[in-house]
């Protein structure tokens, strides 16, 4: 049975200051669950209604009712079962040969597709700016689908990072090159800005080259994509000139 104090704790981890506070953070469903026993993320204990089917005696598992799964959810349909985390120390390794750049990402479904999209791709490292939403944030975690547990995720930042950086630095705009033309440099930071505004005008100054998907409908209408499915448009096509 979980004590009051118990459900209050998990309850604030939606919100990023508690999850600092505690140095805990959520992540809900056997699925999901099951990628974090091959990461490097540390799980203080898990949740569940069914413990046998997570078969594990090396992690405490506490066997739970439905109600008090609900209570403890962020889920509208809540799943079989809660693992409690602590957070990993965020540290930046090398650049990679093909990283991602986010500057200002707000919606948390954007960014947990984009870290899906790096995982598929086999993209090692994000690079956030400070004000990109906190990728423990339990809608990115449920987002990636556990693609988080792959892909190291660092904010700093973005001018000083840009500007220091050996990568060539490549930013999305509608009178950029076509990426259909566009010849992948060696080494690639792909910057994606924010949602409504773009990218700010520090991070565009740092840009080397400028690409675009070019637009085929007959009306040319639309204004924008969505980051996460121009992401996915770029990334399909650098990979498949590789």
């Amino acid at each position: 049975m979980l004590t009051a104090h118990t459900i209050k704790v998990l309850q604030s981890l939606d919100k990023k200051k508690f999850r600092q506070k505690y140095n805990l953070f959520l992540v809900e469903g056997n699925k999901i669950i099951s990628e974090l026993f091959h990461s490097n993320f540390k799980i203080k204990e898990i949740f569940s209604t069914d413990p046998q089917k997570l078969d594990r005696t090396d992690i405490p598992i506490t066997h739970i009712s439905e109600n008090e799964l609900k209570k403890i959810s962020f889920l509208k349909t809540p799943k079989d079962s809660v693992a409690v985390c602590y957070l990993n120390t965020e540290e930046k390794q090398e650049d990679k040969e093909v990283q991602l750049v986010l500057d200002g990402i707000q919606d948390p479904g954007n960014l947990g597709t984009i870290i899906r999209l790096a995982d598929w791709f086999g993209i090692e490292q994000i690079i956030c700016s400070h004000d990109t939403v906190d990728f423990y944030n339990p809608k990115v975690i449920q987002a990636s689908m556990g693609s988080f547990t792959r892909v190291n995720m660092v904010y700093c930042d973005l001018v000083e990072y840009l500007s220091a950086t050996k990568n060539i630095n490549i930013g999305t705009d509608m009178e950029g090159e076509s990426v259909y033309t566009f010849e992948k440099p060696e080494k690639l930071n792909l910057i994606l800005g924010n949602e409504g505004n773009g990218m700010r005008p520090e991070t565009e100054k740092l840009l080397q080259k400028s690409i675009c998907i070019p637009r085929f409908g007959k009306s040319q209408s639309t204004e924008s994509l969505n980051v996460s499915m121009a992401a996915g448009i770029i990334l399909g096509q650098l990979f498949a000139d590789s």
